[in-house]
């Protein structure tokens, strides 16, 4: 207990004396925020919209509200196991335990290939080589991927990347999506883009392969992140705070690293 009380103590002085930075990984939610572009015979996501409820006029002279309209897998958002067949009989948003919601992150940064292939895809070899540098992926935390893809977030077309064959933006292989949901001790995947899994996913076999192995081992994902350059590959925090939706099978969400304060960028891959 005094070893705790003595973490707690330090993370609180590391806060306030700017030894210890809190980095948001959010992008803004708005009717401007890309959606992914789902294949036929599934039902579109709608877009965020507010509806204004009232604006310091005669519908509510003291406040300004609106309504939320939105699809759970819109902007900077959480998916639970259950947002697919394969984890249909797990944990919903409101069951997912808080303590996997705060945990230690480790940032794979292949943005270097991704700039030269936008389809480029990370497999095990790229995360088996990466732990040979810098150790384990952390047991019960989350592996970041980043590709530099939040750099188009801000412009639809480019962030969605499409042509006629569909988009084309970066992701997991299916060995890798396999390997990280039986093998690893992760629970869930960040990435920059606008789903968890590749443009092209759609084709692969089986189809979306993060849904289909990560949230069938009943783990998580979290998309449409941004700021992972400034992280450091290793010894930060996650957190991430969806709402806690009864029978949710996502939620936007507020996305934050917890970091030792650096003068210095670390290098990354």
């Amino acid at each position: 207990m005094p070893e705790l009380v003595a973490s707690i103590t330090n993370l609180a002085e590391g806060l306030g004396n700017k030894t210890i930075s809190i980095v948001d990984l959010t992008a803004p939610l708005s009717h401007e925020t890309p959606v992914l572009p789902l294949p036929e015979g599934m039902e579109p996501i709608p877009h965020f919209s507010l509806e204004e409820l009232a604006r310091y006029d005669e519908r509510g002279e003291t406040s300004y509200q609106n309504g939320i309209h939105t699809g759970e897998h819109v902007g900077t958002h959480f998916d639970a196991p259950c947002h697919w067949i394969t984890g249909r009989d797990l944990a919903d948003v409101a069951r997912v335990p808080v303590s996997d919601l705060v945990s230690p992150f480790v940032v794979i940064d292949k943005s270097k290939r991704v700039a030269d292939d936008p389809d480029f895809l990370l497999d095990v070899s790229d995360v088996q080589e990466w732990q040979q540098r810098h150790g384990p992926l952390p047991a019960g935390g989350w592996l970041l991927y980043r590709t530099g893809w939040d750099r188009r977030s801000t412009d639809t077309q480019r962030f969605i990347n499409a042509d006629d064959d569909g988009p084309h933006t970066p992701g997991i292989s299916v060995e890798c999506a396999r390997w990280l949901a039986e093998n690893s001790p992760i629970r869930g995947v960040g990435v920059e883009t606008v789903g968890i899994d590749a443009g092209q996913a759609f084709a692969f076999d089986p189809p979306f392969p993060c849904h289909h192995y990560l949230l069938g081992a009943g783990k998580y994902g979290v998309t449409q992140l941004r700021n992972l350059a400034s992280l450091p590959l290793t010894g930060g925090v996650l957190v991430v705070a969806p709402l806690k939706i009864v029978g949710g099978s996502g939620s936007p969400a507020r996305v934050m690293a917890i970091v030792t304060t650096s003068t210095e960028p670390e290098k990354k891959d």
